[in-house]
């Protein structure tokens, strides 16, 4: 009969477990010198060899022969633990064997000797799925087992078991096992087994597998049996373990950097039409755009991600084209697109083209994000040198512009609640490095400037009180208008003594973002309802912080108290 890969090749001895050195070598060390606890609890996600330790640190503990942290092989124990016959090892799924009964029947065996080796080992797994009175009655025996009795308890759910169960064992996590280690491994079988493996295939494996042996090892298995000439190729690989394949994944990044929709349509056509589910493909989308950011922000990316050479490159050469801005709009419409794809599972396609012509044109998307991303290609523009996207008719793809000569804008006509100050005067009686002391009388200063030889500051004094309402008004007006509250959040608002109320923006942009005329006719009605209605559009003005800077009158703010 034939026997599933992953079984024919599980680890025989500690020396056969990989990627978990750091426990292999204390149980190694504890069984050497005969400090054995009594409890062991082995936790990490779904096949990473928690339960394979287990069984062979059950075998370990009994071998008559163990010598330099290696089981003889040859002896009754370990022929017995290998062959499953040994009856003093005992296996209990936890998922169908949760009752109280259960370890009941467990807490009555333990005060009988071993009937054939040295230690009795109770392996339970999955022990999170023990129901709660299951757990109470493990207590004290799990604390004060007999001296023959070694308990081994494995879990992927470490959260789920009681503090009181986790307080008694000795604890060993199972991370997750790198992408070279599994592709060592890998290879190494398919050599024993008589075909060929490249490469760049078995590192698909292993990125499929997440971090899991035996997910890698039966992924393997499928691909070895549909594989054509003994060869298992990276194609081979997308086509039999359905997902979506590194080089789709490749020309969609490039495809959105160059605004092709043809060829995101024709992708997303091909996923379609055939058997791969568009929310794997997405979710390999998502994982490529997160290693591309990690190449854009970190000095050492490739201590972070775990990839080949040849792949690190091209992931490299394709970041090249976003910048990190644009990364992160994008990642952001990848994540809620997944979330739609999940809650409408018939429009996967609809919302993944929707979701790619939105990244390839950021004019298409009113987010801030899209803002960011788009205010910085300008500057990589303005920047000379780097190649970036301009804007382009629909279907057409558009060309990497080198350089961006800056041409003079004709200016547009503002609102005239747009308030625009007043050119600065010159300043009378300029004096190098001298104190500049200002005053409200024109004649009384030049006088004293003569007396004294001071630069005097003739502007008029105006005091500007801080609107106490503003947060509220703040919070109504975002209510309605969630994009452009983000500028009015940073923005302030002071009351002229003639009754009028500035509203002071941080850029130019956020002033034109906010002099809209639907977004002022909200702020107007947002200020009247603590006003009384009593401002209109000549008594609402906004103004930018580095024009008031710049306004013909000294400023007096006069913070609410």
């Amino acid at each position: 009969m034939h026997q599933a890969l992953y079984r024919k090749w599980r680890p025989r001895d500690f020396d056969d477990v990989c990627g978990q050195d750091h426990v292999t070598s204390i149980l190694k060390n504890e069984i050497e010198t005969g400090r054995i606890n009594h409890a062991y609890l082995f936790c990490g996600s779904r096949g990473t060899g928690k339960t394979s330790c287990a069984k062979i640190f059950a075998k370990a503990v009994n071998c008559l022969d163990y010598k330099n942290g290696k089981v003889c092989g040859k002896c009754v124990a370990c022929l017995s633990a290998d062959a499953g016959t040994a009856t003093d090892i005992i296996e209990m799924d936890a998922a169908s064997n949760n009752g109280v009964s259960n370890i009941r029947d467990i807490r009555d065996e333990v005060n009988y000797l071993p009937s054939e080796l040295k230690y009795r080992v109770y392996i339970v797994d999955e022990v999170h799925m023990l129901s709660v009175s299951a757990f109470n009655a493990l207590l004290k025996t799990l604390e004060e087992p007999p001296a023959h009795v070694i308990f081994i308890l494995a879990t992927t759910e470490l959260q789920k078991l009681p503090s009181t169960i986790i307080s008694r064992c000795q604890r060993f996590d199972f991370g997750r096992i790198s992408s070279s280690v599994i592709a060592d491994r890998l290879e190494t079988i398919a050599k024993a087994e008589g075909f060929e493996l490249e490469r760049e295939a078995a590192f698909s494996i292993a990125s499929i597998a997440q971090g899991g042996m035996r997910d890698a090892i039966s992924l393997l298995e499928l691909c070895a049996n549909g594989a054509q000439g003994a060869r298992v190729d990276e194609e081979i690989v997308a086509n039999l373990i359905g997902t979506g394949d590194r080089d789709a994944v490749e020309k969609t990044a490039m495809a959105i950097a160059r605004r092709d929709f043809d060829t995101l349509f024709a992708i997303t056509s091909k996923i379609y039409m055939s058997s791969r589910d568009m929310s794997v493909f997405w979710q390999a989308l998502t994982s490529f755009y997160r290693d591309m950011l990690v190449i854009k922000v970190s000095a050492s990316a490739k201590e972070y991600l775990d990839l080949s050479d040849g792949r690190f490159n091209t992931l490299k050469a394709v970041s090249d084209e976003f910048s990190s801005e644009t990364l992160v709009y994008h990642t952001k419409i990848l994540d809620d697109a997944y979330a739609s794809m999940q809650r409408n599972g018939a429009n996967k396609r609809l919302v993944a083209e929707c979701a790619l012509v939105r990244m390839s044109d950021e004019r298409l998307s009113p987010t801030v994000d899209a803002l960011n991303a788009r205010v910085a290609a300008l500057e990589r523009a303005l920047d000379g040198g780097v190649s970036v996207r301009a804007s382009a008719p629909e279907g057409d793809v558009a060309e990497p512009v080198k350089h961006v000569e800056a041409k003079p804008v004709e200016a547009k006509k503002k609102p005239a609640h747009f308030y625009e100050p007043m050119p600065e005067p010159p300043v009378i009686g300029m004096a190098d490095n001298k104190k500049i002391e200002p005053t409200r009388d024109k004649a009384e200063a030049l006088k004293a400037s003569e007396a004294k030889n001071v630069t005097v500051d003739t502007r008029e004094v105006r005091r500007l009180k801080s609107v106490p309402y503003f947060p509220e008004v703040v919070r109504s007006f975002g209510a309605l208008y969630t994009l452009e509250s983000a500028f009015l959040e940073e923005a302030s608002a002071y009351a002229q003594q003639d009754g009028s109320i500035r509203i002071r923006v941080q850029s130019d942009i956020a002033a034109m973002m906010l002099a809209g005329e639907e977004t002022f006719n909200a702020l107007l009605s947002a200020f009247n309802s603590y006003e009384g209605g009593r401002l209109d559009k000549s008594t609402l003005l906004i103004e930018t912080v580095s024009s008031a800077k710049k306004n013909s009158y000294i400023e007096e703010i006069i913070e609410d108290q």
